[in-house]
């Protein structure tokens, strides 16, 4: 059976991505969710941004994941079934996967259907002794998986410090979703980004390209593509900085001007100024972290970083 035939499609209902976006217009504070940023151009976008001198975080999480793969591997052992929470284009699995070279199973979950399927195909083509079952899914939500038989282990990658998309609130809850997931023993390898000097995280989320700003204009073209609305893409701009109290970068699209927004039977005004927050990515010390994977449910077994101290990566067991 090959990717495709394997290929499981849970994806996003166009009515659900309406009503996320209704809700978060009508709100005091308008707000966008994060994950509708990756349609196939949002994907194609976030690749590029993920490319660029000013973004650390890729390139030193691939660091990592090549200075200890082996120390992973060790710790991971064999008959295991690895998932991949929000895999994009599947860059950093392939250092992970050439650490693990017994791997039988693996199953990439994203939202952006298309780029998951492309991705997945030319995956298996570099790793033909893998069975890869990619998942169409919002891997924020309950996901229904099927155990290979001979699976004794599950191992959840979480990369690129998408656990910062979430409030600590939110990250803890998160994170106790995927104890159930991956069962008593099972364990994750998670990317955290750290805190660090305000210059190099806003010059990370401000790249001097613009490739930052058309990804987050991108959401607002996707509702206009998909749901019929009528933004004036003109009429909003980029807005990232970080925020020190509670230790995070945010997101924004300011309204250049007093405008109004019709989509479906709504009708949304924006002042002048008036901002959409779009994301969120918060930062943490490495201790910090440890502490809110433990108030989940999980033990740490392992954290790396890098000699800068810019990124982290834990390897997590569930308590069991």
């Amino acid at each position: 059976m090959n990717v495709v035939e394997r290929f499981r499609d849970h994806s996003v209902e166009q009515e659900a991505f309406y009503l996320d976006v209704i809700e978060g217009l009508s709100g005091q504070t308008k707000s966008l969710p994060c994950k509708y940023f990756y349609d196939e151009k949002g994907s194609r976008l976030f690749d590029e941004i993920c490319t660029l001198e000013e973004y650390y975080p890729t390139r030193t999480e691939l660091g990592l994941l090549e200075q200890y793969g082996g120390e992973i591997a060790q710790l991971a052992g064999s008959g295991v079934e690895l998932i991949e929470f929000g895999c994009g284009s599947l860059q950093k699995i392939r250092v992970l996967l050439s650490a693990l070279p017994s791997l039988q199973y693996f199953v990439p979950i994203d939202i952006s259907r298309e780029h998951l399927l492309a991705s997945a195909q030319d995956l298996a083509s570099d790793f033909p002794n893998l069975q890869i079952t990619p998942l169409c899914a919002d891997y924020t939500r309950p996901i229904d998986f099927h155990d290979p038989v001979d699976v004794t282990k599950r191992i959840g990658f979480f990369p690129g410090s998408t656990i910062g998309n979430f409030t600590r609130d939110e990250a803890i809850s998160f994170l106790t979703v995927l104890t159930s997931i991956l069962g008593p023993g099972g364990e994750l390898i998670i990317g955290v980004d750290l805190k660090k000097d305000e210059a190099i995280l806003n010059a990370a989320y401000n790249d001097q390209l613009g490739v930052t700003a058309a990804f987050n204009m991108n959401i607002l073209e996707r509702i206009n593509r998909e749901l019929g609305g009528a933004f004036d893409i003109e009429g909003f701009c980029h807005r990232a900085f970080y925020v020190a109290d509670p230790g995070r970068i945010e997101m924004h699209l300011e309204s250049l001007h007093d405008q109004s927004v019709v989509l479906g039977d709504k009708e949304f005004s924006f002042a002048v100024g008036e901002m959409i927050h779009t994301e969120n990515s918060h930062k943490y010390g490495v201790a910090e972290f440890a502490t809110l994977a433990s108030e989940a449910g999980f033990d740490t077994l392992k954290t790396w970083c890098d000699e800068d101290d810019l990124f982290s990566m834990h390897y997590l067991q569930v308590r069991k």
